[in-house]
């Protein structure tokens, strides 16, 4: 069964050399433990999903500049994450009119990173279902 996602959840993207963290900017939100519920729209880069470390992704125009600089040697370079649609599937429950965000949902970065969450942000509990 999918839980609820919250702000501080921890992200990963399979590209991202590290994890990040979900913040969630809206305070009218309902809350677990807290923490303010996290809903689809929160994907927005640099507002609600904060870099992954550094980028290897040859998708990347920064990362690939940098690799052929290198010789063909492979050169992360800083993360800016690029995302351009809401977190996907989506939760049944409602939030402000917007699907909530469960921990089954994923996101796709133009660089072609797959965006996970792997930590709610909260203890599991029944509230967190």
């Amino acid at each position: 069964m999918a839980k609820y996602v919250t702000m501080g959840a921890v992200l990963q993207c399979s590209f991202g050399m590290a994890p990040s963290t979900l913040m969630v900017v809206n305070p009218l939100r309902p809350t677990i433990q807290g923490k303010f519920k996290a809903t689809v729209m929160d994907f927005i880069p640099m507002t609600n999903i904060m870099p992954f470390g550094m980028c290897q992704s040859m998708s990347n125009p920064t990362v690939s500049a940098a690799t052929s600089a290198a010789m063909g040697v492979l050169t992360p370079m800083p993360c800016v994450p690029a995302i351009t649609a809401p977190w996907n599937p989506g939760g049944q429950e409602k939030i402000q009119g917007m699907p909530a965000l469960l921990d089954n949902c994923k996101l796709t970065c133009m660089w072609g990173g797959n965006i996970t969450i792997k930590n709610l942000g909260h203890t599991e509990n029944s509230e967190g279902k």
